[in-house]
């Protein structure tokens, strides 16, 4: 077991972590370190592939639901002309919710004590609350009636959200988080591919699509705590809670936390350079492209496409970077080829423009998931706060999905047209990629 030190950022003192032992983890510098030898088997193996499955049964709903259904429902209830503006401002008020939400379901679950541990009574509570909240959107038929149901699931899910990143600094060593990260972004990437594919599948049934992304969750999340419980907790200490430090982690402070800074920095950017078009790809099909009506069943072709990308990079990355010990240049090589990838519907605004972005983009994302969380676990301020500081640092991801219609919405409308949205996602995808450079604490 690896044992923490009072320092984050100290090398953890290393002993072998076998197939039957418990395992709990803190953050930690780079892994090259004093990399303690695990074997990933037994009770770390079975977390590893739950945690794909209950990321999968999330990020179906951020696939599905913003990329898909939510702008089809939008579009039905307002019409063509007013479509993007009406899809701006819902997705706009529902990522501040978004936003809000993690580092507090973070702090409440990190000072929760319970005999199934400070993590499970969330998860739970989050993907039923959110479930029911789909059933109010499936039943709206107005604008702010969509947009309060939107709001409640944003809050909902990234309830349940919030405390499941927060399973590995808890429970996963140093040594091989580059490897649970990439199970882990895989899952991610699966789900929210996999929720636009299956989604499309909605576009004539609406309802039943939140139905089934409702169901869906509420079983991966159940079934992931029931296979992989946690131990009470009931009688350890509750940390010490002031409301004016944690109104302060709103705010990353790039003096005392410089580490945390670039890392919060380099995440928002990337996610924002991926899904500010992807995000917008129905809208992007339909009229850049010229599909229209068509728009919706080329969906799922773009999907396993990049979906073929993002698992070959995927599986690739974070065990590469366990080997060689490195997080950051694989951050960077896929900020890199994210970049890239937005070139070619730019110069190629026809189907296999967008097909050649999806495959491209599938490589670059893929491999930054991969490496994502292990290095963001690596950078925490406190070994007493996981779930709240990668809260905070969880609005760098959910952000920029949730807000990404909406941008891509006001870019359109600033610059009359969609082309914009290209150049301007590969500079910040350029940025994002840059930004984990001044990041000393992982290599």
């Amino acid at each position: 077991m690896t044992t923490p030190s009072d320092n984050p950022n100290q090398p953890p003192t290393a002993t072998t972590t076998t197939a039957g032992s418990d395992f709990s983890a803190a953050p930690t510098s780079a892994p090259s370190a004093v990399a303690p030898k695990v074997k990933v088997r037994g009770k770390l193996l079975k977390l590893m592939i739950s945690m794909l499955f209950a990321n999968v049964g999330i990020f179906m709903i951020w696939g599905a639901v913003p990329g898909i259904l939510l702008p089809l429902q939008i579009q039905g209830i307002v019409g063509d002309a007013n479509k993007a503006g009406a899809l701006a401002i819902v997705a706009t008020i529902g990522a501040f919710a978004a936003m809000v939400a993690q580092p507090i379901a973070g702090t409440v679950s990190d000072r929760t004590r319970t005999r199934f541990g400070r993590r499970a009574p969330w998860m739970v509570a989050g993907v039923l609350v959110g479930g029911l909240a789909l059933v109010g959107m499936a039943a709206a038929n107005g604008l702010v009636q969509l947009a309060i149901a939107w709001i409640i699931v944003q809050i909902a899910y990234n309830f349940a959200q919030g405390p499941l990143s927060a399973i590995l600094p808890d429970r996963v060593p140093s040594a091989v988080r580059g490897t649970f990260s990439a199970l882990a972004g895989l899952g991610v990437m699966v789900g929210a591919l996999g929720g636009q594919i299956v989604g499309a599948q909605f576009a004539k049934a609406i309802p039943a699509g939140y139905l089934t992304f409702a169901g869906l969750a509420l079983i991966f999340i159940v079934l992931f705590i029931v296979f992989n419980p946690d131990r009470s907790n009931k009688d350890e200490p509750k940390p010490a809670f002031n409301l004016v430090a944690f109104a302060k982690t709103f705010w990353v402070s790039p003096v005392k936390h410089p580490d945390f800074f670039w890392g919060f920095t380099g995440r928002l950017l990337l996610y924002a350079g991926y899904f500010m078009v992807t995000g917008y790809q129905l809208y992007i099909l339909q009229d850049f492209i010229g599909l229209k009506d068509e728009a919706v069943g080329y969906v799922p072709l773009l999907g396993l496409v990049s979906l073929a990308g993002i698992i070959v990079s995927t599986l690739i990355g974070g065990p590469l970077s366990d080997k060689l010990g490195r997080r950051k240049i694989v951050v960077i090589v896929a900020g890199l080829v994210l970049a890239v990838s937005l070139v070619f519907p730019l110069i190629m605004p026809t189907v296999t423009g967008m097909l050649i972005f999806s495959l491209v983009s599938g490589l670059g994302f893929g491999a930054y998931q991969s490496v994502d969380t292990a290095l963001m676990s690596e950078v925490l301020p406190s070994k007493d706060d996981f779930a709240k500081d990668l809260g905070v640092l969880n609005i760098a991801a959910t952000l920029p999905q949730t807000l990404a219609p909406g941008l891509a919405g006001l870019i359109v409308f600033a610059f009359s047209g969609y082309a914009a949205l290209f150049p301007i996602g590969i500079v910040i995808a350029l940025l994002g990629a840059f930004a984990v450079i001044p990041i000393k604490s992982v290599r």
